[in-house]
């Protein structure tokens, strides 16, 4: 997945580099793989199963502890699953995080669907507080 290639350069944090995090306030990039379908079994999604293959969650963290606390998590295995991008995060074989300080989701996943290498795969999935996006999960499509 070339992200380079459309102005979205940044190091690639993997699982278990939490303190390769930014520490400031800003917005990241979730890329995860799903080796399998993943069926999802809560809230508004019950029922729909996200196919396999490369996946980009576009997220925010404007709260205490910035991106390293919001992203961090997102690398824990064992949490609660408050979130519907919990479940994706939990089944994701590889997970990898690029930091954006002074970030912003919205312009993220706007750009990352201009270069028609993205598809939405379930409309309103992680931006039901968004009155712009139409989600901010995306599937790499090539």
């Amino acid at each position: 997945m070339a992200l380079a290639g459309i102005g979205l350069t940044g190091a690639w944090i993997a699982r278990g580099e939490k303190r390769r995090l930014e520490a400031g306030k800003g917005a990241y990039l979730l890329i995860m793989r799903l080796a399998a379908p993943l069926p999802l079994a809560s809230g508004r999604f019950r029922g729909e199963t996200l196919p396999a293959g490369w996946h980009v969650y576009c997220g925010s963290a404007n709260g205490p502890g910035g991106i390293r606390a919001r992203a961090g998590r997102h690398f824990k295995r064992r949490k609660k699953r408050r979130w519907h991008i919990d479940w994706l995060t939990c089944a994701a074989d590889d997970l990898f995080a690029i930091c954006f300080p002074g970030g912003d989701e919205c312009a993220l996943a706007a750009r990352l669907m201009e270069t028609g290498a993205f598809a939405i795969p379930l409309p309103g999935f992680g931006s039901s507080d968004c009155k712009t996006c139409p989600s901010h999960l995306l599937r790499w499509i090539g």
